[in-house]
């Protein structure tokens, strides 16, 4: 124990080190609002709306989150690690950003045109057609909020104030607004009020604090930017194949009553796996900068990570385990096995999320191994949407379950695999 508080008084004598402790602790203080404030929401919409709107809801989220992947691009990670390297030269740093905002304009436009025939077109959607066009919102404001400038300077603390007022605002208006079935429309309504509103705000703050200055580009240049994330862009829409799809292809095998199970689980990781995000968004932009440096300076660092942190999420997995009746009780406020199922097949989930960010984030791709990555990303989500479409017809949302959790051991696996084998071990 000494020797670890010493070794953590030395780390912290670095000016590099305080940088990133600075950013961990805001973006920390921002997962803990993005834990508490849907743990707070997440059974109050349950209750309210009950499990068939909550699924409806939820498979919404699920088709929208593909263009928020398609307009992301991958830039969240290359965009990032471009501002990092080049931080101090500012016609480089209106580059960037002009080359993003116009790629991003143009993927969004192509989003709308998208959206508007599938629910013209597709009876599944045209049903429900407003909630799918409300929940679009999100795209467009996190396509304006400059997320991977701020990481890429490494200054957290505006984004996440900006984020947890937002977030604050956004639960005071379930409670004073959502009192009924009736009422579902407002949640994704009020959801991408809040995206848009950050968004606009942010590039306020972007041109005014910062003076960027967006500027004329030439097609080549573009197009650069457009090649430099396409490894990446095309690992996320992989990753929506092991992820996000599943709670697709089970809304169309079955109903919105399981796919609000499903869900309900499914929220419960996803709330534990912003545990791991302000790990990755502070450490990410550090780690990319001294890869250019010291290779055995970054792997060293990884190695520490892997270990303290194992020792944090193997319990909270085992304790996911053993209390998921408890904790799907507190939510759903009445016993239901069928959750309870699936909650338990993802118990183990939260350990591989961890896993893979050191692997895969904090190592291959801050090594520049973008091609590799994305191979194991397109071999899981192709791997992925074969068993889905084997499984979950036969055994519905537990299938579901299931094929997430064989991918996720796969993915971590071949992460592992190929750092070992290729100069870059961590074990």
């Amino acid at each position: 124990m000494m020797k670890l508080i010493g070794n953590f008084k030395d780390l912290t004598k670095n000016k590099d080190i305080k940088k990133v402790s600075i950013n961990f602790f805001y973006l920390f203080i921002l997962n803990i609002s993005n834990f508490l404030l849907p743990l707070i929401t997440f059974p109050y919409l349950v209750s309210k709306l009950g499990i068939e709107k909550f699924g409806l809801l939820a498979f919404a989220t699920s088709i929208i989150s593909y263009f928020l992947i398609f307009t992301d691009y991958g830039f969240n990670l290359t965009a990032t690690r471009q501002i990092s390297i080049h931080r101090e030269d500012k016609d480089k740093l209106n580059e960037i950003v002009s080359a993003i905002y116009v790629i991003k304009l143009l993927l969004v436009l192509v989003s709308v045109v998208i959206l508007g025939i599938l629910v013209g077109v597709v009876p599944k959607f045209h049903e429900y057609y407003p909630i799918y066009l409300f929940t679009f919102g999100t795209v467009i404001g996190q396509s304006l909020f400059p997320i991977w400038f701020f990481q890429g300077i490494e200054k957290m603390g505006f984004i996440s104030t900006l984020n947890i007022v937002a977030k604050v605002i956004f639960t005071v208006c379930i409670f004073a607004f959502v009192k009924t079935e009736s009422d579902f429309f407002l949640v994704p309504i009020f959801n991408s009020l809040g995206y848009i509103t950050i968004g606009i705000v942010s590039v306020f703050v972007l041109i005014r604090k910062y003076k960027i200055r967006f500027k004329k580009l030439k097609t080549d240049v573009i197009i650069s930017y457009l090649k430099d994330s396409w490894h990446l862009f095309i690992s996320n829409i992989s990753v929506t194949l092991y992820t996000t799809a599943v709670i697709t292809i089970l809304g169309f095998f079955t109903n919105n009553t399981l796919v609000g199970y499903y869900s309900v689980a499914d929220k419960i990781i996803q709330i534990l796996r912003g545990l791991i995000a302000p790990l990755s968004q502070a450490l990410f932009p550090f780690l990319a900068k001294e890869a250019h440096n010291d290779k055995n300076k970054v792997l060293n660092i990884n190695r520490k990570i892997l270990r303290y942190g194992s020792f944090i999420f193997l319990p909270l997995c085992i304790g996911i385990y053993i209390f998921a009746p408890e904790i799907l009780y507190l939510i759903l406020k009445k016993e239901s096995m069928e959750a309870v199922k699936i909650l338990r097949i993802f118990s183990i989930i939260p350990f591989l999320i961890f896993l893979a960010t050191v692997f895969a984030l904090f190592t291959m791709i801050v090594f520049n191994k973008n091609r590799e990555y994305s191979r194991i990303i397109i071999s899981a989500g192709l791997i992925n949407i074969v068993l889905s479409f084997i499984f979950i017809p036969m055994f519905h949302h537990i299938g579901a379950a299931v094929c997430v959790l064989v991918i996720e051991l796969y993915v971590t696996a071949s992460y592992v695999y190929y750092t070992q084998n290729n100069e870059m071990k961590l074990l």
